[in-house]
């Protein structure tokens, strides 16, 4: 049986990889914005193009888990309604992505990664401010599915990032947490399907992210079900400021 087609990576930076899986497990199960760490970490170690086809498999992988875990939570009409912002966005980030170079793309993933705490900051200053309005029927509106739909797209294409833009978006709609989970795990379970024969398309998912993925597989399988069981009991108000600034701090090196 030939090898793996596997990259030649020192321990440590083996260690690191393990750890972006486990990131992304703990993203489609209880906290969707470590997948932003989890991108940043795979960018930092691998190429820019080897990384988003290796992160988009990883994810998938913890899709799996998730849309098993929320099965019966997702509001399927939202997802629907989202569906033609979504597909155009994707398909900009696959044509941007078969016209930018290898440095160009690094430089994007942290520029939207930056672009979109700033957008988090800014949604979650706003609902503080309101918070005694009923924000859905505003964040249920076209122009939000539009704007939120497209971005979201074109950055989970290019970046593997759109998480925290549709975890701004459900927050706005105010879901209870098990809706905003639910709807979360299949929009991108539903997302990355359509962004896969793309990424095949364009060299991004190969030989070598296949094995990547493989490996890490039971990584991402073992700490998503963990953070299935921790979903309901996590107290994400201490932890969600940790999660920006780490993503601040691993974000800002791919801008050199």
């Amino acid at each position: 049986m030939p090898a793996l087609p596997l990259p030649d990576l020192s321990p440590l930076s083996w260690a690191a990889l393990v750890l972006a899986a486990a990131l992304a497990g703990v993203a489609k199960t209880v906290l969707p914005g470590t997948a932003a760490i989890a991108v940043a970490l795979c960018a930092a170690l691998l190429p820019a193009r080897e990384s988003t086809g290796a992160m988009l498999l990883m994810l998938m992988t913890g899709d799996l888990v998730a849309v098993w875990s929320y099965r019966r939570d997702a509001d399927v009409r939202m997802l629907l309604r989202l569906v033609p912002a979504v597909l155009a966005g994707v398909t900009a980030g696959a044509v941007f992505l078969r016209l930018a170079t290898d440095s160009s793309t690094r430089r994007v993933i942290g520029a939207v990664l930056l672009l979109l705490i700033a957008v988090t900051l800014v949604q979650r200053y706003r609902q503080r401010a309101a918070a005694s309005l009923s924000t859905r029927g505003a964040a249920d509106s076209a122009t939000a599915r539009l704007v939120y739909g497209s971005l979201a797209g074109f950055t989970t294409m290019v970046a593997n990032a759109g998480g925290p833009v549709t975890s701004m978006y459900f927050l706005a709609c105010r879901y209870p947490v098990k809706a905003f989970l639910g709807t979360t795990a299949w929009f991108f379970f539903v997302v990355n399907l359509v962004k896969l024969p793309f990424s095949v398309s364009i060299g991004l998912v190969n030989a070598t992210t296949v094995s990547l993925a493989a490996v890490t597989a039971p990584v991402v399988v073992a700490v998503a079900l963990a953070g299935r069981r921790l979903a309901e009991r996590m107290d994400q108000h201490v932890f969600e400021p940790l999660v920006i600034i780490l993503t601040v701090v691993s974000a800002l090196p791919l801008l050199l």
